[in-house]
């Protein structure tokens, strides 16, 4: 990596990640954040003002491209902020970008349907999970509800809206940043997992009018729809991790999901 910067002595550290191929650099007051082979969709997220700008692209000799984009003085949003209107409003423009969808689509990127989505879940959950109560109870939801979703079209969605992948800089930008799983999916995707985890659900007609659509009974059942989906495959995940604490967790919110009524 010491030579992208000729004879400049920069400081250059891993920024830790399971992939290994990030890391930060520091020269005197310049900081950046370099990534090996990041895709080109990340130039189109800069350009779009969703990540922190993208400085440079440089390829070595191996064939490997390796990205600088600036180093933002920031924090990580706290949970108890994920129901501001500022990530409502930041939402809404990535589910509307053109520009991003239209990259998508060129890097080859399928849409990720119920039924694709149904079948992926199913053929991961292992034999143990599938005969707990809950489980089989989320299973059968989902088959039940299987042809009553439907998007009306298909737009990029992060896929993991956590908290910790909202940044805030030191001159509140907000960014969401860690793009590696993005998909073209129905937008009740991203929407539906961070109202369920984060919003109380009395505040999600607010929560949607700063997004800019109606809280309709069709898009509450996405919600929940694609909700369980995702707390089957993470409840999955946390097991094959060895994590029992998390695989507890992801169990309760399954299960606090399920008791929320089907919108008629």
């Amino acid at each position: 990596m010491e030579h992208l910067f000729d004879d400049q002595d920069w400081e250059i550290i891993s920024a830790g990640g399971a992939s290994g191929e990030a890391f930060f650099a520091r020269y005197h007051e310049q900081k950046l954040f370099l990534k090996r082979n990041s895709s080109p969709f990340l130039a189109v997220l800069s350009a779009e003002g969703i990540v922190p700008r993208l400085k440079w692209t440089k390829r070595l000799e191996n064939g490997d491209v390796i990205t600088a984009q600036h180093w933002l003085n920031g924090r990580e949003l706290h949970a108890d902020e994920m129901n501001g209107p500022r990530i409502a409003k930041l939402l809404k423009k990535i589910h509307s970008s053109r520009p991003l969808t239209s990259m998508l689509q060129r890097l080859g990127k399928e849409p990720y349907d119920p039924s694709l989505m149904y079948e992926e879940v199913a053929d991961t959950l292992d034999t143990d999970l599938k005969y707990l109560p809950p489980v089989r109870e989320a299973l059968s939801f989902l088959r039940h509800h299987l042809d009553d979703i439907s998007a009306e079209s298909y737009v990029v969605c992060h896929g993991d809206v956590n908290h910790n992948n909202w940044l805030l800089s030191d001159v509140n930008e907000l960014f969401l940043i860690d793009w590696d799983g993005a998909m073209l999916a129905d937008p009740a995707v991203d929407v539906g997992m961070l109202l369920y985890w984060y919003v109380p659900e009395q505040e999600w007609s607010s929560w949607m009018s700063h997004y800019g659509e109606e809280l309709t009974d069709d898009f509450r059942l996405r919600m929940k729809w694609y909700v369980v989906c995702q707390a089957l495959v993470m409840l999955q995940w946390q097991k094959d991790k060895g994590r029992l604490h998390d695989v507890t967790k992801w169990m309760n919110f399954l299960q606090r999901t399920q008791k929320k009524e089907n919108p008629k």
